[in-house]
């Protein structure tokens, strides 16, 4: 292992602490720059091969396709320019409420503990049903809007978990504003799988034939960011392979319709709790992870990809797997974590008795008095966080870090946040970029790596302080779009260089360097507290009914691609 060096200069803000001056209400801009302009900018098309002795990578590129963050041209053209001292913004993609079927809590409550536990930004998203859009949406839009008003340094977004037709689920938000309501209705009437079916235009027997349904529902929100009815639209994935029906070539076709909107998936799922050995906890597997394939399953995905390894999905947890076979395609394609929140692990509440199907709403939770060990959830923030490096703490901001992918998923306050620095100081781009940006480099010139990684600054919801116990710097040539869609693997990606961290400091910093470069490549950076790993330094597949995720935890940053030029 490569050690750290002394460092004296923080590289990063605690975001449990940021700054709630500035908080934006609605976007009210009709005059602003269509952002979708810049994720329709083409990405070099050349062939390439990372080389020399530090990379040792190899393949050929053809055409690489289009992205949010707009990668170089022959001009050198960069994006997510690095600045220095990120500034996170900590929050959660993924909470239910009484307002759906299967969940309990008031919107306040989801949002008052999100703050308790450190959060700067959560999207409140109930599933898509038909009560749901015929009448959750009328009661939710009130509630959010007052949570607004009592916490006035969170910023609360409306959004929905969208029964992706022919797949899984997904979050889809926008910012707050005069349309949103209003799309996210006609969206979930339009294109929502569970109103699809209860109309009779698709059946859950034939999801292939309910795939073209969402890549119109896609193609809509992109149509109302171009028509300036919302600023901004986002889609992420959420819990990709619990069941194994989110195809490889259905993730590329939601990315390459709507490169604006479709523009990750949950590196992490959800239910964090749900693997607690019983009698202590609910006994089940990491995030609900306990499963095999269906008859919709992907036929091609191993056994393995049904369970959690650290924590994390299969497709972000595996080096040189799905979410690496995106990017070495040249896609930008980010990772995030949250927390599902649906019942707490060791909540006293139990759900309301309205009736959901009539009304849209399971009414007030009552509370038992008893803690509930059976319940696999964490409150928002209180396991699961989703750093953001944002230029300010507004809604529309926000939502552009997350879409350019200055974005990090961490579990159990593992790290605070990091610093990345990837430049060409002689050869190519001096100045540099960061987390989700690209960069270039002269064919043969050397690229350094400069990461700052600030430690956890305190104790996490479960009592600990956190120790971070290596970084591990992976790196995969950038091969060029795929002949097969369904393609998930890319197997020249590999780990290049794992740092152990020295403890009792602060920060830990280092350095890499990628030596004579010859043609285009990707970074990315994981890491751990070292309490489990396999022999090559993995994350092991968590046990059903035997995970205690305060005992494994991992971070994930998203890529930093390199153009040679």
């Amino acid at each position: 292992m490569s050690h750290d060096h002394e460092h004296h200069h923080h590289g990063g803000h605690d975001h449990h602490h940021a700054d709630a001056a500035g908080v934006e209400g609605t976007w009210v801009d009709p005059e602003a720059d269509d952002p979708l302009s810049v994720s329709r900018r083409a990405f070099l098309a050349t062939a390439t091969v990372v080389a020399g002795a530090a990379a040792g990578l190899g393949g050929t590129v053809a055409g690489v396709g289009q992205g949010v963050a707009a990668a170089t041209d022959r001009k050198g053209r960069t994006s997510n320019a690095w600045s220095g001292r990120p500034y996170f913004l900590a929050g959660d993609h993924h909470i239910h409420t009484q307002f759906s079927p299967d969940a309990q809590y008031e919107i306040e409550t989801q949002v008052s503990k999100a703050q308790e536990y450190g959060l700067d930004w959560v999207v409140i998203t109930d599933h898509g049903s038909v009560a749901h859009q015929k009448f959750s949406i009328d009661q939710v839009t009130p509630r959010i809007e007052a949570t607004r008003k009592a916490h006035p340094d969170m910023l609360v977004y409306q959004g929905l978990e969208w029964n992706i037709p022919g797949a899984e689920h997904a979050t889809v938000f926008m910012p707050p504003g005069r349309s949103t309501v209003d799309i996210l209705k006609a969206f979930e009437g339009g294109y929502d799988g569970s109103v699809l079916t209860a109309q009779g235009r698709t059946t859950a027997n034939n999801p292939a034939g309910a795939e073209p349904f969402a890549i119109d529902g896609l193609r809509y929100l992109e149509q109302q960011v171009r028509n300036r009815r919302t600023e901004i639209a986002l889609m992420f994935a959420n819990h990709p392979s619990r069941q194994g029906i989110d195809s490889p070539h259905e993730i590329r076709n939601w990315r390459e319709t709507a490169p604006g909107v479709a523009v990750g998936m949950e590196g992490a799922p959800g239910h964090q709790a749900a693997g607690i050995p019983a009698p202590a906890g609910p006994g089940g597997g990491r995030g609900y992870y306990d499963r095999s394939a269906g008859a919709n399953s992907f036929a091609a995905y191993p056994p393995e990809s049904y369970r959690t390894f650290g924590g994390f999905d299969w497709m972000t947890a595996t080096v040189g797997g799905l979410w690496d076979s995106l990017l070495a395609e040249g896609l930008p394609f980010w990772v995030t974590a949250t927390s599902d929140s649906h019942q707490v692990y060791r909540d006293t509440f139990t759900p309301g008795t309205q009736d959901y199907a009539t009304t849209g709403s399971r009414g007030a939770p009552i509370d038992t008095g008893a803690p509930i060990t059976s319940y696999g959830d964490f409150w928002p923030g209180q396991y699961s966080s989703t750093l953001v490096a944002s230029n300010a703490r507004k809604y529309v901001d926000l939502m552009k870090s997350l879409q350019a992918g200055k974005v990090i998923a961490v579990h159990g306050r593992l790290i605070e946040g990091l610093d990345l620095r990837v430049r060409s100081p002689r050869q190519g781009d001096a100045r540099g970029v960061t987390l989700g940006g690209t960069t270039w480099v002269r064919r043969g010139g050397d690229v350094d790596v400069s990461i700052t990684v600030e430690l956890a600054a305190g104790p996490n919801a479960n009592g600990d302080v956190p120790k971070l116990a290596k970084v591990d710097l992976i790196s995969g040539p950038v091969t060029g779009r795929v002949k097969d869609k369904d393609t998930f693997r890319a197997p020249e990606t590999r780990v290049v260089e794992t740092f152990e961290v020295r403890k009792g400091r602060k920060t830990a910093t280092f350095n890499h360097t990628f030596r004579n470069v010859q043609d285009s490549f990707y970074l990315r950076l994981r890491g751990s507290d070292g309490k489990q790993l396999d022999s090559a330094g993995n994350p092991p597949m968590d046990k059903v009914g035997d995970a205690n995720p305060w005992d494994d935890l991992w971070f994930y940053a998203n890529p930093v691609f390199v153009d040679v030029v």
